[in-house]
Order: structure tokens, then sequence, then C-alpha cells
């Protein structure tokens, strides 16, 4: 198998079989075999008796239906475990994605070598009160995570077929795979500009709040990538400086008195000032972040995962 294709959907009823038919035209047409893969994230409304009948009428069609709405990451994650293809590429089901793009990403995975490439939709569809933030939040994602993509959360993207065996797309962390790809060893990651189209049907299923738990998760997942297995150098670090920049006050203090009273100078008393109780809070934030550390790197060396690499080739 050539290709797969998950597509991640919730309440998408009205669009499914002319994306379906729009993907498979295109496969058709380029000669490449392909499989579909819809993963109905407890819609409620008649989008899965669509997948039924499409998949009835199609082998190449599958459909894997949710219980209840858990999210598009567990949507893609699930979808990854079970595509069969050489390549996956992932579209949103709303047909703002065109898969005539497929061609083109299919030929860089192939002859260009990239592991993961992302689609920018440079021209977007979009009102301003979108735009903008996005364009924020891409820019930050950039400098934080050193990966220079313009549109990281463009649902369209193609995979090699051992970058999403080996990695795993939890939360709402499916806004940072190429992040997690890298972490895992995979830095081939390229860029390709890509139509963005009117939504035909229905409405987005994101509202504001995707700015403010995205970047929650982009610090968390900032973190665990430096310091998922070593936390004692963060929280340790921090820690430490703020104790040693605490008891460094503190002792300055101490020795001005210390000073005055030998030269029989008058002097504020030590707890009369307020320089010494930033001292103190220092003090015991630092103790606080190095104990934080100390505990967090118990818990990762009895992690099960704590050795356990990736491992690219063996001879």
């Amino acid at each position: 198998m050539d290709l797969s294709v998950v597509i991640p959907l919730l309440n998408e009823e009205e669009s499914l079989k002319e994306l379906s038919d729009w993907i498979t035209r295109v496969a058709e047409t380029n000669q490449i075999s392909c499989e579909i893969i819809f993963v109905d994230d407890g819609s409620r409304d008649k989008s899965w008796q669509v997948i039924e009948s499409l998949a009835a009428t199609n082998s190449h069609i599958r459909g894997i239906k949710f219980r209840r709405n858990y999210g598009k990451s567990a949507a893609l994650n699930t979808g990854f475990q079970a595509a069969k293809g050489d390549i996956i590429i992932t579209m949103d089901a709303d047909l703002q994605d065109s898969p005539d793009e497929i061609p083109d990403l299919v030929r860089m995975i192939r002859e260009e070598g990239y592991d993961l490439v992302s689609g920018w939709k440079r021209k977007r569809h979009d009102p301003i009160i979108k735009r903008w933030p996005s364009k924020f939040y891409n820019w930050t994602t950039r400098r934080i995570s050193g990966i220079m993509l313009h549109d990281f959360n463009c649902g369209l993207k193609a995979y090699r077929a051992d970058v999403v065996k080996n990695i795993e797309v939890y939360g709402e962390m499916h806004r940072y795979i190429p992040v997690i790809a890298k972490r895992a060893g995979f830095g081939r990651i390229g860029e390709k500009v890509v139509a963005h189209q009117k939504r035909p049907y229905g409405y987005t299923k994101f509202g504001w709040e995707r700015f403010i738990t995205g970047y929650l998760d982009l610090l968390s997942i900032a973190f665990v990538t430096k310091f998922g297995k070593r936390p004692m150098h963060f929280f340790g670090t921090i820690g430490s400086l703020f104790f040693l920049g605490g008891g460094l006050i503190s002792l300055w203090l101490i020795g001005l008195k210390i000073f005055h009273v030998i030269q029989n100078t008058k002097i504020r008393g030590i707890t009369d000032q307020p320089l010494f109780f930033l001292a103190l809070v220092a003090m015991i934030i630092g103790a606080q972040l190095f104990l934080t550390g100390f505990l967090a790197e118990l818990v990762s060396r009895n992690s099960p995962d704590r050795n356990q690499y990736q491992v690219e080739k063996e001879v």
C-alpha cells in the first residue's frame, strides 16, 4: 500500500462523500494505491452512517468510531496505528484541505527524503480574528522549538510510516506533531505551500480557548523535550540560583548589621528591612524548586521507559 489518508472528523456528514470521491479520483489519476481511514471522534450527526455506506461500496475506505469525543489528537493517534501505507497523509474533513496536494506531498517524502512535510496555508480564508493570533502562535512555536515552519497547526501533513509508528500524539498535542517527531529523532522536516479553501458546510469545532490550551501544550512539550529524562537539571538549576541569591542577600544584610554595630552607628534591624523578607522568600522558593526537581528525578528514574530510545538501524 502506497498511501494511507487519515481523516479525523466530528459532525461532518455533508462533506465526507465529496471528500472521499475527490481523494479516490486523485489517487487513481496518479496511480497511487490508497486507503482512506475516517476516524469519527464521537459525532452526533449522521457521519458514521455515511462512513458505513462509503465503506460498503469501496473496499479502500475504512472507518473507526469513538464512543465519545476524545479530541483530534486521540483520533490522529488511533488512525496512525491503523494505517498500513508507506506514507501517511492527514487532512481535515471539512474540505478546506485540497486532496490535489497529495501527489506533491508524496513526491516530497519519496524523492526529497523528508520524514515529514507540513502544509502552509499562506493565503487563508479565515477572519482576521483567527489569522493574527495564529501568526503569533506560529512565531512563538518557531522560536521555542527551533523548527522553521510557518503553519504548525495545518491539518494537511505527510509522514513516512515509521514516523507515525514511533510517536505518540495525546492530549491536544496534534498541533505539535513536528516537534514530537523531531524529539523522536526525525529531523528532516519540510514545508509546502498548500491551497486553503473556504468551508462549504457546517462550522469550525475549535473556539478561542484553543489559543490558551495551545500555549500550555507548547510549554509542556518544550519542557518534556528538553528535560523529560533529567528534570533535576531544570528545577535544580533554578532552585539553586534562587536559594543562592537569597542566601547571599541575607549574608550581606547580616554583615552590614555587624559592621554598623562595630562602628557604633545606627541601622534598622535586619527583620525591619523588606529586602530581608524578599531574600527569605527567594530561599524558600529555591528549596521548593530543588525538592521538586529531586522528586521529579525519582519519578523519572522509576519510569518503565527511562531507557527506551529510538534505534534507526542496526548492522
